[in-house]
């Protein structure tokens, strides 16, 4: 086991091999460091024939983790340098890639927020836990940024157009719309965890989730499916709106409401890249799609003023440019998806 003070921690329970993200006062956000350390520690389980299962999970009350510590983003932008935070993303991706991949069962409890890379590090795993504490977003667009670490490939296979909703306007998730989506396969009360995870110890996934999984509280999604479905399947984020606006359901209001506080230039990449994702054939192809997409996010006027909105000055008044859907050209969301060259990440 791992000094407590460690962002991670690793301790071995009988059969199953534990992995807890410890920064809880920063809501286990992601460094470069934990990405890497996680990788190594699932190389290393791998290959150790005592471990049969992986279990990943956060420390604190809050929930598994809030996604990246996008301060990095933030700091080198203003150093014109970016070349850390595409270090960052490119370690994060194959991460994210290495996990649909596990050859041994891939537990990850999803209680409280998970939110961006911690949906990365949770949503592509073979057992994937929800509680009625659970609150899964993909947030991106409010910081200037499109839905990343898998996000386009999991959100363009939910049901109709349920995960255009979630990528354009960010909003958050319980169990229920979660299991809907996809994002999840099993719901269990957050008091039954501790009982779970011992029961991993000599138990497989399966029946140890069969003990305790029970159904979810009631969700929002399958309701507003019809509306949903209808405004989201327009062939442009200002149509979009129009339908939202039009359609006279209050929630629909709300979800416009929304998307005129997003970063114009984010949302139109982000409609670009779930039609796009939708037609690639694996994740792998989506996660380099997604890592051209970050890296041209980096160099734009918008991921950093989101990022001093939300996180640094916290005003949450982003000065976005271009201000307008209308004065984003499509060139400009084409310029998203430049190749990188030699560059590439190239996993797919």
């Amino acid at each position: 086991m791992t000094s407590d003070a460690a962002p991670v921690l690793v301790a071995v329970d009988g059969r199953t091999a534990r992995i807890t993200l410890n920064r809880p006062r920063a809501l286990n956000a992601l460094t470069p460091a934990m990405v890497r350390r996680i990788a190594s520690v699932l190389d290393t389980l791998e290959s150790d024939p005592a471990v049969r299962t992986v279990v990943l999970d956060g420390a604190g009350e809050r929930g598994l983790c809030a996604g990246a510590d996008i301060r990095l983003f933030h700091d080198d932008a203003r150093s014109g340098d970016h070349t850390a935070s595409q270090d960052f993303l490119r370690d994060e991706y194959r991460l994210n890639s290495r996990i649909a991949h596990y050859p041994k069962p891939y537990v990850a409890v999803m209680d409280g927020i998970v939110m961006g890379g911690g949906v990365g590090l949770s949503a592509h795993g073979s057992v994937r836990l929800v509680t009625e504490r659970s609150r899964i977003a993909m947030p991106e667009v409010g910081i200037g940024l499109v839905p990343d670490v898998g996000g386009t490939w999991l959100l363009a296979r939910a049901p109709g157009h349920l995960g255009t909703h979630l990528a354009l306007t960010g909003a958050s998730i319980g169990a229920a719309d979660a299991l809907l989506c996809g994002l999840a396969d099993h719901c269990v009360p957050s008091s039954q965890l501790p009982q779970l995870l011992a029961d991993l110890a000599e138990s497989t996934p399966d029946e140890a989730v069969a003990r305790h999984e029970r159904p979810a509280p009631v969700g929002v999604l399958a309701e507003q499916r019809a509306w949903i479905d209808a405004c989201y399947a327009a062939d442009t984020v200002e149509e979009i709106v129009d339908r939202l606006v039009s359609c006279g359901e209050p929630a629909a209001k709300e979800a416009a409401e929304t998307l005129h506080s997003r970063s114009p230039a984010a949302l139109k990449a982000t409609l670009e890249s779930l039609r796009r994702a939708a037609r690639l054939d694996s994740l792998e192809q989506a996660l380099d799609q997604e890592y051209r997409v970050s890296c041209a996010a980096l160099g734009t006027h918008d991921l950093p003023e989101g990022i001093r909105a939300q996180i640094i000055d916290k005003d949450r008044n982003p000065q976005w440019s271009p201000a307008t859907l209308a004065e984003v050209e499509q060139a400009d969301v084409e310029r998203y998806f430049a190749p990188l060259g030699e560059r590439e990440l190239g996993l797919g």
